[in-house]
C-alpha cells in the first residue's frame, strides 16, 4: 500500500484522484500553479506544493519542481492524472529513478505507443487491424505525392508525435498536397518539436470508439467494452458514452479482442484506451493508444460498476487485475462542460463564477473542481467538469442529461451547457445517427 501519492495534476482529475486516495487511506498531496492557489484540490489534498508560475512549462510541466515535491514531502507514489506529463516516458522514467512509483505504465510502455508510427508497426505485427496507409515518415513533398496516389485520395497527414488535432491535414486532391505538407509539420513542429507526419488513407463517415482496458505486471489485460466518443469538434471530444449505439455484440467481441491483442503486445500495465475509427461499414482500424487515464473514464465507471482509479492505483501497488471482460448494463452519457461560448465558436470564456448550482438527483454525477466565487484561469484547458447521467437505456440517459442540463447554472462566464441541451434534442444524435463529422453540420439556434 502506498502511504502517500503525489498528484502531479490540477482541477477535476486531480480532485478525483484524491478522492479515491482517502476511501483508500492514502495521503495526498496537491501540487498547484499560483494560478491555481483557491483551487479545490489545494484545499482538499492532505499537503500542498506550490510549484511555479501559472505557465505550464513553470508548473504542471516542470519536472524537477514537481520532483522536489514528492521529495519534501516524502510521497512514494505520483499519481499523473492526463494530459501534462501523463505520457511523458521521461518523467516515468525520472520517477523510477528516484525510488518514486510512477502511477502508471513504464517509460518502454509509452514509448512504444507515444510515437505513432511505432504504435502503427507493433499494431501490425500483433495482428490488430490498422488504417492503410505508408510505413515510415515523409521526408518530400515529391515522396508524398507518390504515395498518396498509391494509398488513393482521400488522405491525410498526421503528426507522428501528435494527438488533439494538431499537425494534421486531410488532403483530397494532388493540389493540396503541397500546402498541406507544408502546414502540418510547422504545426507538429510548434505542437510537439517533432515536426514528423506520416499518411494513412481517410477514413469516410467514421465513429471514434475507443476500448478501456487494464493490464498488470503480471501480463494479465481484460477490457471494459466501449466508448463513443464521436461528437468532437476539430478533433476535441464533447460528448461521450457508453455503449455505442453503432455497436452491435459481434462487434464488440471483435474489437475487445484486438484491444487485448493490442495491450499485450506491449505487456501493458496500467488502465489505458485503444482508440479505433469504424467506419459505416463497421470495419475498424487501430488509431492510437492512450496509456494514461482519459476525461471519459467515469462513463465507463458508470455502465460497469468499477473505480477505475482505484484499479489503476491498485495495479501500480502490485495487485492483479479480476481478468474478466466487462459488458456494459447501462447508458451513461457524459457532457463536457467548457469555460466557451457556443455561439461564438466556441471561444475561450475565462472569467469569474459569480453563480453556481450543480444539478443532482437519480443518475446524475457531477466531476468538477470549481465553485461560486472561483476564477476559471486563462493558462489552461477551459474544462469547468463533467456531466455524466445513467440510465437503463439511452433514451432514459438522454432524458436525463437534459434536465440535469436545465438545473446545471453557471453565471459569471459562458459554457458549453446551450450547446448540450440543444444537442440532447437533435433527431439525428437521438437516433444515434452521427459520425465525427456530425458537428460540422450543426447550427446553435
Amino acid at each position: 500500500m502506498f502511504k502517500k501519492i503525489l498528484i502531479a495534476n490540477r482541477g477535476e482529475i486531480a480532485l478525483r484522484v484524491i478522492r479515491t486516495c482517502r476511501e483508500m487511506g492514502i495521503k495526498t498531496v496537491a501540487v498547484y500553479s499560483t494560478a491555481d492557489k483557491d483551487s479545490l484540490h489545494v484545499k482538499f489534498a492532505d499537503e500542498a506544493v506550490c510549484i511555479g508560475k501559472p505557465a505550464s512549462i513553470d508548473s504542471y510541466l516542470n519536472i524537477p519542481h514537481i520532483m522536489a515535491a514528492a521529495e519534501i514531502t516524502n510521497a512514494d507514489a505520483v499519481h499523473p492524472g492526463y494530459g501534462f506529463l501523463a505520457e511523458n516516458a521521461k518523467f516515468s522514467q525520472i520517477c523510477a529513478d528516484h525510488g518514486i512509483k510512477f502511477i502508471g505504465p513504464t517509460p518502454e510502455m509509452i514509448n512504444k505507443m507515444g510515437d505513432k508510427i511505432t504504435a502503427k508497426e507493433t499494431m501490425i505485427k500483433a495482428g490488430v487491424p490498422v488504417v492503410p496507409g505508408g510505413q515510415g515518415l515523409l521526408e518530400s513533398i515529391e515522396q508524398t505525392k507518390e504515395l498518396a496516389k498509391v494509398v488513393g485520395y482521400p488522405v491525410i497527414l498526421k503528426a507522428t508525435a501528435g494527438g488533439g488535432g494538431k499537425g494534421m491535414r486531410v488532403v483530397w486532391e494532388e493540389s493540396e498536397i503541397e500546402k498541406a505538407y507544408t502546414t502540418a509539420k510547422i504545426e507538429a513542429a510548434a505542437s510537439f518539436k517533432n515536426d514528423g507526419i506520416y499518411m494513412e488513407k481517410f477514413v469516410e463517415e467514421p465513429r471514434h470508439i475507443e476500448i478501456q482496458v487494464a493490464g498488470d505486471q503480471y501480463g494479465n489485460v481484460c477490457h471494459l467494452s466501449e466508448r463513443d466518443c464521436s461528437i468532437q469538434r476539430r478533433h476535441q471530444k464533447l460528448v461521450e458514452e457508453s455503449p455505442s449505439p453503432f455497436m452491435t455484440p459481434e462487434l464488440r467481441q471483435k474489437m475487445g479482442e484486438a484491444a487485448i491483442k493490442a495491450a499485450s503486445a506491449i505487456n501493458y500495465e496500467s488502465v489505458g484506451t485503444i482508440e479505433f475509427l469504424v467506419d459505416k461499414h463497421r470495419n475498424f482500424y487501430f488509431m492510437e493508444m492512450n496509456t494514461r487515464i482519459q476525461v471519459e473514464h467515469c462513463v465507463t465507471e458508470e455502465v460497469v460498476s468499477f473505480d477505475l482509479i482505484k484499479e489503476q492505483i491498485k495495479i501500480a501497488m502490485g495487485e492483479r487485475i479480476s481478468g474478466k471482460n466487462y459488458e456494459p448494463q447501462m447508458h451513461a452519457i457524459e457532457c463536457r462542460i467548457n469555460a466557451e461560448d457556443p455561439y461564438n465558436d466556441f471561444r475561450p470564456s475565462p472569467g469569474k463564477i459569480t453563480v453556481l448550482h450543480t444539478p443532482g438527483g437519480h443518475g446524475v454525477r457531477v466531476d468538477s473542481h470549481v465553485y461560486a466565487g472561483y476564477v476559471i484561469p486563462p493558462y489552461y484547458d477551459s474544462m469547468i467538469g463533467k456531466l455524466i447521467t445513467v440510465a437503463q437505456t439511452r433514451e432514459e440517459a438522454i432524458d436525463t442529461m437534459y434536465r440535469a442540463l436545465s438545473e446545471y447554472v453557471i453565471e459569471g462566464v459562458k459554457t458549453t451547457i446551450p450547446f448540450h441541451l440543444q444537442l440532447m434534442k437533435n433527431e439525428d444524435f437521438r437516433k444515434g445517427n452521427f459520425t465525427t463529422k456530425f458537428l460540422e453540420s450543426f447550427k446553435m439556434k
